[in-house]
């Protein structure tokens, strides 16, 4: 292979020559961060010649060392989606996102290198712990950044990597998936949340081929553990980009509310309030939305948070923290899909 895909296997001269600084870089050391499942993420300390002007350290993604999250991202194209993200998109964007210094994929769509800008002091959000509406406006003013770059745009139907359909995967592994699920998560899980997703079983095909009341590109993990935010929470940036996809910038909004807000009574008043702040940030993006039709699919965008939360949990290597995490994302957001009468649109 021509490049490095984990710390130790870049050289110096590799890393200060993608940094755009060859034969000025003279040591590096590397930490892991982050609570990623799909990759693993390190931090890498940089030890320039005194007189260079460059950043003090990056942040290098690469495949994970797990096989079982390695073999469903070649089949998903998880790494594909983010390799090209940031080589075709992010840059000039507008998207709050961090910089991009390298980006590489191999043939094999497995083996890949990304090396970013490091965001500290900015701090990772804490999906166990959850965050509040106004915790969250940065997050959708952010999202709302996102969904107007390609509203309705013909260009998503160009983008071979973003066009990438897995529909018929899921049809094939959510039922199996959802059984796995529901044994692992019987004793955690109250009977109501658990049922809901045999209930998305049976509407799964209704589920998937429903459409967008306005097409655009989604992140699909919306979520706070994949995004960071500055001090005073008042800026944040997305990461993550793995799950990128084609469809209503609402399901990523039902899901970011939906599986970020701990208290459901708390959750239950912030779903329209959030919407409302969305569609007043694609406006100010010069957009003209049809709200009613957004709203609808808001609503069923509840059920993707719990989707998420089988497929993915059953997908990748499993431990402790994500246990409690995938549980999270199940319980929340399936009592958002049950007080919105999301399945009543399917």
């Amino acid at each position: 292979m021509s490049f490095p895909t984990a710390p130790d296997a870049m050289t110096v001269a590799w890393l200060g020559g993608v940094l755009g600084q060859s034969g000025r870089l003279k040591a590096f050391s590397a930490a892991k961060v982050g609570t990623g499942q799909m990759c693993d993420s390190y931090r890498l300390a940089l030890e320039w010649e005194d007189d260079v002007a460059a950043p003090a350290s990056v942040i290098a993604k690469c495949p994970s060392h797990d096989e079982a999250s390695r073999n469903i991202a070649k089949l998903t194209g998880t790494y594909v989606k983010e390799v090209s993200w940031y080589r075709e998109l992010a840059a000039g964007s507008g998207v709050a996102a961090p910089h991009c210094y390298h980006a590489e994929i191999a043939g094999d769509e497995v083996d890949f290198i990304l090396i970013l800008a490091d965001l500290s002091p900015a701090r990772q959000g804490d999906q166990l712990a959850g965050l509040g509406l106004a915790g969250l406006l940065p997050c959708i003013e952010a999202a709302a950044g996102l969904h107007a770059l390609l509203w309705n745009d013909p260009r998503l139907d160009t983008l071979i990597w973003l066009m990438r359909d897995n529909g018929d995967l899921v049809r094939a592994l959510f039922p199996q998936l959802y059984t796995g699920f529901r044994e692992r998560y019987a004793d955690r899980l109250e009977p109501a949340i658990l049922d809901l997703g045999a209930r998305i079983v049976e509407r799964l095909d209704a589920y998937l081929s429903r459409q967008a009341a306005a097409r655009t590109i989604i992140h699909g993990d919306l979520r706070i553990d994949n995004i960071l935010f500055a001090p005073g929470g008042d800026r944040c940036w997305l990461v993550d980009w793995q799950t990128l996809g084609r469809g209503s910038g609402a399901t990523d909004l039902a899901y970011l509310v939906g599986t970020s807000i701990a208290d459901p009574f708390e959750r239950a008043a912030a779903d329209r309030p959030a919407f409302d702040h969305w569609v007043a940030a694609l406006r100010a993006r010069s957009l003209e939305p049809d709200v009613a039709a957004l709203w609808d699919d808001y609503r069923v965008g509840a059920l993707s948070g719990y989707f998420m939360a089988v497929f993915a949990s059953m997908s990748v290597e499993r431990t402790v923290r994500g246990d409690e995490m995938f549980a999270l994302m199940a319980e929340r957001p399936a009592r958002q899909a049950l007080a919105l009468g999301s399945l009543d649109l399917l």
